[in-house]
């Protein structure tokens, strides 16, 4: 019975972990967005372009089902917010649903 406890507690650890990981994405991409409207640009690089491909296309998805239903206040977009409590709440009660 103690490794089947060990092994629910690692599941759910990691399952906590994939969703930590999902809410670093979509702060990376709000920094990045936020820098962007600074005026803080880089030089051209293909690389730095693929890293914020790929955190575009992770991130809005999820974003988008928020800004149907939060609309921006003012310049201000409350949804990335309200998405990474959500993701937040979610990912602690299935890990421990999972942990027992």
């Amino acid at each position: 019975m103690l490794l089947l406890g060990t092994v629910r507690d690692t599941i759910g650890s990691y399952v906590f972990a994939v969703f930590e990981v999902y809410i670093v994405l979509i702060l990376l991409y709000i920094l990045s967005n936020l820098l962007f409207s600074f005026g803080v640009r880089p030089a051209y690089s293909r690389t730095f372009d693929v890293v914020l491909g790929f955190l575009r296309d992770v991130s809005e998805p999820y974003l988008r089902l928020f800004r149907k239903f939060i609309p921006p206040i003012g310049m201000f977009d409350l949804s990335p917010m309200i998405g990474i409590i959500v993701l937040y709440i979610v990912g602690t009660l299935i890990s421990g649903a999972i942990k027992g």
